[in-house]
């Protein structure tokens, strides 16, 4: 099972590439480890999965009925913000300009561990996401984690 945790500071060069930190790539899977999915994500970052976490969560929105017009537009978002690459010899992976844009990311980048997927960030977009006051994420996670 794929587990990302970490936080790791990195930089694009002038091409768009990003170079996978060594302890997310040892985190791959063996089998297919070198193809990646990128998408939008909900926020202005990038996530990246692992093409066999992807399938899980492709899995739920392929699943949904066509017949719904709800359903067809979040399929049509859905698809159409994803894009896969391959990691190279080492490590780098090339993101689309309009990736790149979407995320607004320029040099800098924050990745961030979330378990299944790995967020890509700019460090000034990620800062403006975080929770500062500690008693309210104290409280978010006493209404989301505080179920038995």
């Amino acid at each position: 099972m794929t587990f990302f945790t970490g936080k790791y500071e990195s930089k694009l060069d002038t091409k768009g590439r990003l170079v996978l930190p060594s302890k997310f790539k040892g985190q791959l899977p063996e089998d297919g480890g070198n193809e990646l999915i990128i998408q939008q994500g909900f926020e202005p970052c990038l996530y990246i999965y692992p093409l066999l976490e992807f399938k899980k969560v492709l899995s739920k929105v392929s699943g949904l009925s066509e017949f719904n017009e709800e359903n067809r537009q979040l399929q049509l978002n859905f698809f159409s913000s994803i894009s896969t690459v391959e990691l190279d010899d080492n490590g780098r992976f090339l993101l689309q300009k309009n990736m790149l844009s979407y995320a607004q990311l320029q040099k800098d980048v924050i990745l961030i561990g979330m378990g299944n997927k790995i967020l890509i960030w700019d460090p000034i977009v990620y800062e403006k996401h975080l929770i500062k006051d500690q008693k309210e994420y104290s409280k978010l996670a006493e209404k989301h984690l505080d179920k038995q």
